[in-house]
């Protein structure tokens, strides 16, 4: 397969409207790589840019180790699915995976050998005398991951292949699309604003905001060392807590006080904060990191008022109130809360992150890998 590299890779749209700044990425041979953000970060602009299908103003684009700047996407040996499918209705299963090959004046014998070999791995084998009206929406996203497949390319392109399915298909196909890179081990590179398909399918995550790189790394890593706030509350499900809290010294030790509560920072966060004594941060929390208390703990006690509950079955989410807003915590099933009840949690202060106020960075980790 193929090792693709952006270096500095800008695109500018007429009217000097940004559209990616400076994206430096390496995404190694047989890896798959999600790059994941909010609506119009960039991250789409990016993989067109890779595919050939928009122009790059500034900086380098190599696939395996070939300048791709100004070469016709036709001649990248890449290979991209579309969010709506791009399926020709007319065809049949068999034709619109098998288009791109005759259109190559490919021997009619391979082309039959690569699409049977396809459709067995994607289980169309039964459909390919259908036409897509014919198929559910999960068959045509397979009908178009096979079209890509047939090919044999160097990197396969996916952008938000599963935005249209419904939630259980959009499982079952990450699922499917997993183990297919795992059978074929090719470089793959995918688009979505969805963290969960993020977290649950790349091996590397490239997190997108304002245009720019955020942070990349593996999803466990960007889970348990966020470079930034923004990337803190991206990723994870529910998102992280944040409110905010003042820094003192009070009886020589160092404190977050909230003002109906206060918190402790441990040894190592506490060597950090100490050039934030007087001033306010974002104190972070994730809902599984607050834990309930039947009584008010000694120490790191946030006594708070329920506000709203959500039974998962498996769990229950709790919203408490903090000043003005609420944040989350994840209870057993069987803890019984009252709306309106005020009760004891108790947040793991060796998961808590802080932030600074006006830049956002992670105040207590500052030697996060950095790889952009």
């Amino acid at each position: 397969m193929a090792k693709v590299e952006l270096k500095g890779v800008t695109k500018i749209y007429d009217g000097d409207v940004l559209a990616v700044e400076k994206s430096n990425v390496t995404i190694e041979d047989k890896e798959f790589c999600v790059f994941v953000g909010p609506s119009g970060c960039g991250k789409s602009t990016t993989l067109r840019m890779i595919a050939g299908l928009e122009d790059i103003t500034a900086g380098e684009l190599l696939i395996d180790g070939e300048l791709m700047n100004d070469v016709p996407p036709k001649d990248r040996n890449i290979a991209m699915v579309f969010q709506n499918y791009a399926l020709y209705p007319h065809m049949t299963v068999f034709d619109n995976m098998a288009f791109g090959l005759k259109i190559r004046k490919m021997d009619k014998e391979e082309i039959k050998r690569r699409v049977n070999q396809a459709a067995e791995m994607l289980d169309l084998t039964t459909y390919l005398d259908r036409k897509p009206k014919a198929l559910s929406g999960g068959q045509r996203q397979r009908v178009a991951v096979g079209r890509a497949i047939v090919r044999t390319p160097k990197v396969f392109l996916f952008d938000e292949p599963l935005s249209n399915l419904d939630a259980k298909l959009r499982v079952q196909m990450r699922a499917e699309i997993s183990d297919l890179h795992h059978r074929l081990q090719a470089t793959m590179i995918y688009v979505t604003h969805d963290q969960v398909e993020a977290m649950t399918m790349g091996t590397k995550i490239v997190v997108m905001s304002e245009k720019r790189i955020q942070q990349i790394g593996e999803p466990l890593y960007l889970y348990n060392h966020p470079i930034n706030k923004f990337v803190a509350g991206f990723i994870g499900t529910p998102p992280m807590n944040f409110f905010t809290l003042k820094i003192a010294e009070k009886n020589g030790k160092l404190v977050a006080d909230e003002g109906s509560f206060t918190l402790v920072p441990t040894e190592e966060q506490a060597k950090y904060l100490k050039a934030y004594v007087g001033k306010e941060v974002y104190f972070g929390i994730r809902p599984e990191d607050i834990h309930y208390q039947t009584a008010p703990a000694a120490e790191n006690n946030m006594q708070l008022k329920v506000t709203n509950k959500e039974p998962l079955g498996a769990e229950t989410h709790v919203f408490l109130q903090v000043k003005d807003s609420n944040i989350v915590a994840k209870v057993a099933p069987d803890v019984v809360l009252q709306l309106g009840e005020s009760v004891n949690f108790t947040p793991d202060m060796t998961r808590a992150k802080f932030f600074d106020k006006e830049t956002e960075i992670n105040i207590c980790e500052p030697n996060i890998e950095k790889k952009w």
